[in-house]
């Protein structure tokens, strides 16, 4: 038995790209940075270290999501390992990106702007009517 399936949170690294292939297939191009929070031995403080995940997102579901996704919003992606290979101008290529099964928004868009809590009035301790 074999088990593939990867759990991923963190940022988009950019806005995600909606193409369609030649077959009318949506797809869904996305990166996501999560970090890897090490201790420097040097200095002993705790550092964070980024990796960038690719993952891609196919059928009618990409589309629906891509209009909620943007640079910057967090989120958490439930997917599988892909690898693929191809050659290019005679050079060899690799890639490993996960397909999403699952994305899970945990913030708002980073273009919207954040609403302020309005300010409670302040009272001095004469004012309290009790």
């Amino acid at each position: 038995m074999s088990i593939n399936k990867v759990i991923v949170s963190g940022r988009l690294t950019r806005d995600p790209e909606l193409r369609s292939t030649a077959g009318g297939t949506q797809v869904l191009s996305l990166s996501v940075a999560v970090n890897d929070r090490r201790k420097n031995p040097q200095s002993g403080e705790w550092e964070d270290y980024p990796n960038f995940v690719d993952c891609k997102m196919f059928g009618t579901r990409a589309e629906s999501v891509s209009r909620f996704l943007s640079k910057g919003q967090k989120a958490c992606i439930e997917g599988k390992l892909r690898y693929s290979s191809w050659e290019r101008d005679g050079q060899k290529h690799s890639k490993l990106e996960v397909a999403v099964d699952e994305i899970e928004l945990m913030s708002s868009p980073a273009a919207a702007p954040a609403e302020e809590p309005a300010a409670e009035p302040e009272y001095a301790d004469e004012e309290i009517p009790f």
